[in-house]
């Protein structure tokens, strides 16, 4: 069904369209970019210069609960396609593979401009300016079991909801960046990030239960409230609950008032992001940061809905879909009006923080041949309640400032088959890189009306990075250190 493929739809305009800091591939590359993952880092190359919209794109999508095969089944792509939503064997094993938290997280972020130069071979300094937009969502395994498989496994049963969480930020980092050597061996840098926010949607969930009855019928009970910053105005009935939501696009009817509202720091924020880098030798080096300690104060076209009372579903679920009693808009429908009739809009929408998610990082590496360098990178992300993990093993090319490329494995979000690549290039000032943190390793054929594709089969994360610097000299070799 065309309805059922919408799935599809979502995971490709994320990946297409679509912040992150965190590529495990960039860490150990040669490039200017690299010292937004450690400020320490003294690139090759005196004077970098970024332009807007071409120097630095990257595009994520993560996600531990849904790959592009469970989309398809039968290897079919039709408007009659059976997907991971339809009752069948295929079903069953996407739910069984649920976790109890279930994260989807689609981020972008595109460099507006960016500038580095080092003074007398050891000072370096740097600004760079970036347009993010992120968005994470956690959904409780058994709220999508229930869902999908049905009300029969959970009857008397209370499900725990108050991990369910969606953010959704939009904002401006200026960050200001600087390090030197304290000693031959220690370097140390940091950067501290200005932040302007331009719109948010922040849930805070801070209890929720669901109820399934003996009558199927669902009892939810919530403490929910959802913050907003966006030129958006929701309407009410006459009982004060939610009739829609309209966005005013008369403020931004020419160019001026767009850039005027994206440039005004109306939700301001600050960050800071450290690091070290001690050399023992030549050949061994250990590294580590704390990025994105930071926050944004959200002031501007204020809204807050509020969920503070126990209602009820009707207890339909994709099971009723599958028997053909409801179909699946009418099942959508009442689900919306069900919460819909619970909101209220708060009449004195308070300020609210959102804070940005700390990453701690620490890496190890060893460099047995001047062009050769093994290293191991463990990055730690803190996303609320929700701690991320990963494990990077990497093998990295580095011919001084003409070629550089890595080649990654990477444990991380439930999968064990990550490998990335990255490659840079520089012909005179310019510097072109490429990377990507997960290569497909396993195709299968789908057919799609008389045509053959061939699609990866398990990919559940995207993580590309792409653009083309300005980067004039070189900087002098570092005093060679003694050896171990």
């Amino acid at each position: 069904m065309k309805r059922l493929t919408l799935a599809l739809i979502i995971l490709l305009t994320a990946v297409s369209a679509g912040h992150t800091q965190n590529s495990q591939v960039l860490y150990f590359m040669n490039l200017p970019q690299a010292t937004t993952l450690n400020p320490a880092f003294k690139p090759t190359g005196r004077f970098y210069l970024g332009l807007p919209a071409i120097s630095d794109i990257s595009v994520r999508l993560d996600n531990n609960f849904l790959s592009l095969q469970d989309l398809f089944a039968n290897g079919v792509i039709s408007d009659s396609t059976m997907t991971f939503l339809e009752r069948g064997p295929w079903l069953a094993d996407f739910l069984s593979g649920l976790g109890s938290n279930n994260t989807l997280e689609p981020q972008v972020g595109v460099r507006i401009f960016g500038l580095a130069f080092t003074v007398k071979d050891n000072l370096r300094l740097s600004l760079d300016i970036t347009e993010r937009a992120e968005a994470d969502i956690v959904f409780p395994g058994d709220l999508l079991r229930l869902g999908l498989g049905g009300n029969s496994e959970f009857i008397g049963k209370t499900l725990d909801l108050s991990s369910f969480r969606s953010d959704i930020t939009v904002y401006q980092e200026i960050g200001i960046g600087a390090s030197r050597n304290i000693t031959e061996k220690l370097r140390v840098g940091g950067r501290l990030l200005v932040l302007s926010g331009v719109a948010s949607g922040n849930m805070v969930n801070n209890h929720s239960t669901l109820t399934v009855n003996e009558d199927f019928t669902q009892t939810v009970d919530a403490d929910m409230l959802y913050n907003f910053s966006a030129p958006v105005t929701f309407t009410t009935e006459s009982d004060g609950s939610i009739h829609g939501a309209e966005f005013d696009d008369a403020r931004f009817d020419d160019t001026r008032n767009l850039i005027s509202y994206l440039k005004e720091m109306a939700n301001p924020g600050f960050g800071i992001d450290l690091g070290a880098e001690y050399r023992f030798s030549d050949k061994l080096a250990v590294s580590a940061a704390v990025k994105d300690l930071g926050f944004i104060k959200w002031k501007r076209d204020l809204a807050q809905l509020s969920i503070k009372s126990s209602f009820q579903f009707n207890g339909l679920t994709m099971q009723d879909v599958y028997d053909e009693s409801v179909d699946f808009e009418e099942l959508i429908n009442w689900t919306i009006d069900s919460v819909q009739n619970v909101l209220r809009v708060e009449d004195n929408p308070q300020e609210f923080t959102t804070r940005l998610p700390a990453t701690v990082v620490g890496a190890f590496s060893y460099t047995p041949v001047k062009f050769f360098t093994l290293g191991v990178l463990s990055q730690t992300r803190f996303e609320g309640p929700v701690i991320r993990q990963a494990t990077t093993l990497s093998g990295n090319l580095n011919f001084g400032n003409i070629f550089s490329a890595t080649m990654a494995y990477t444990a991380a979000n439930r999968r064990y088959d990550n490998l990335g690549f990255g490659m840079a290039l520089r012909g005179g000032f310019l510097q072109f890189f490429v990377m990507v943190d997960n290569i497909p390793l396993k195709f299968s054929s789908f057919t799609s009306g008389e045509q053959t594709l061939r699609l990866p089969d398990n990919i559940n994360t995207v993580n590309a990075r792409l653009g083309l610097n300005l980067v004039f000299g070189n900087r002098e070799r570092d005093k060679t250190l003694p050896p171990v």
